[in-house]
């Protein structure tokens, strides 16, 4: 346990949810020190039962990313239970007064309805699209042009990524603005009512790292490059027994190393002279990569993955090698990190949970168990 107190204590939310985004919003601000409540319909949201699930049908989907919190669960058709939702959010003393929701369009949990019984209510509601229609990472992600260059280059199809971006981004940006609505209200005592769409947080991202600026100024749509770096010298390579790595050369220094390395300087040295290129520059090491990867490439292919990463250890370059989650998991890497913590989980077991990847005084900060379906109703 922390010796400090957590920066979002005497915080109260509530949160109608489900699937990640609003969800993950409610854990960051839990393991933040508020206190969190999240509100399902009796018998669980569409979530309770996603995937992956235990051998006895429970879900390690739900209860991940519902730690620390507590369950309430009412009939959301019932006026009685629509007024226990506005109870909660509207008569929960000067730290409470906020809703974060993906679950909108009720006007009984409208802004305007709990800021005529709270005026200084804080409400956040999750959309998918930017008009208001529904929306979810992946039809947001195809729409946005990241498939189109995800994947092999040769491979004339679109490649969806397996991570749901955006909606993490999005239940990180949710918890950004609940903590800066509440810091605005506590100077000022003015409510907020925030609305933070799915595709409006993948289009600022994709806009802010220029993906949707180079077409604007001319440069046209940036192509696929597989696994290579766009911008900079950065692949993978295949060691002799199938292991493989990725390696990124950032700096004239890491490229040096891998040169070094791969005892390709000679040729390295001679394809520069033939192109007239100058590989102490981001811009010719990646416009070359084509003729560069073959030369280390092949050095690759002469050594073991164990040789290969006694090797690397020596150098300057960035690399790690390619791991499947069981290997992360056997390589004890979550043991040596003190972000995870033992969770004994009901309904799961005892497994090791990241805690909140910011340290707050050399400490990071954890929540607990998720609780069980509907235990707080009533409290």
């Amino acid at each position: 346990m922390s010796s400090h107190p957590r920066p979002l204590e005497g915080l109260r939310v509530v949160e109608v949810s489900s699937f990640v985004a609003s969800p993950l919003c409610g854990l960051t601000l839990s393991q933040l020190g508020a206190e969190v409540i999240r509100v399902d319909p009796i018998g669980g949201a569409a979530d309770v039962n996603r995937w992956p699930v235990t051998g006895d049908g429970n879900s390690i989907y739900w209860t991940g990313l519902n730690r620390g919190k507590k369950s309430v669960t009412v009939d959301f058709r019932d006026p009685a239970g629509q007024r226990v939702v506005q109870d909660l959010v509207t008569d929960s003393g000067p730290g409470g007064g906020i809703l974060v929701t993906n679950a909108g369009g009720r006007s009984w949990m409208s802004h305007e309805t709990l800021t005529a019984r709270r005026p200084d209510v804080i409400t956040l509601e999750l959309l998918g699209r930017t008009d208001g229609t529904p929306g979810v990472d992946y039809t947001v992600n195809a729409a946005l042009g990241f498939p189109a260059i995800t994947g092999p280059t040769d491979y004339a199809g679109v490649v969806n990524h397996a991570l749901p971006a955006w909606d993490v981004a999005c239940g990180l940006y949710a918890a950004l603005a609940i903590t800066a609505a509440v810091r605005r209200r506590d100077r000022t005592g003015i409510g907020a009512q925030i609305t933070l769409p799915l595709e409006d947080t993948a289009l600022a991202i994709a806009g802010t790292l220029g993906y949707l600026t180079e077409p604007q100024l001319g440069g046209g749509t940036r192509p696929a490059t597989g696994n290579d770096v766009y911008g900079t010298y950065g692949t993978d390579f295949e060691a002799a027994d199938g292991g493989r790595f990725m390696l990124v050369a950032l700096t004239p220094r890491h490229f040096r190393g891998l040169v070094e390395m791969t005892g390709t300087g000679d040729a390295v040295a001679a394809v520069e002279r033939a192109l007239h290129a100058d590989f102490s520059t981001e811009d010719d090491r990646y416009t070359h990569r084509a003729v560069l990867t073959p030369l280390f490439a092949a050095w690759f292919a002469r050594h073991t993955t164990a040789e290969v990463e006694a090797a690397l250890s020596e150098t300057s370059v960035l690399w790690e090698r390619y791991r499947t989650f069981g290997e992360v998991v056997e390589s004890g890497v979550l043991e040596r990190n003190p972000l995870f913590g033992e969770l004994d989980q009901p309904g799961i077991g005892t497994y090791l949970a990241a805690g909140l990847p910011a340290r707050f005084d050399n400490e990071h900060l954890f929540a607990g168990p998720a609780p069980d379906l509907g235990s707080s109703t009533g409290f």
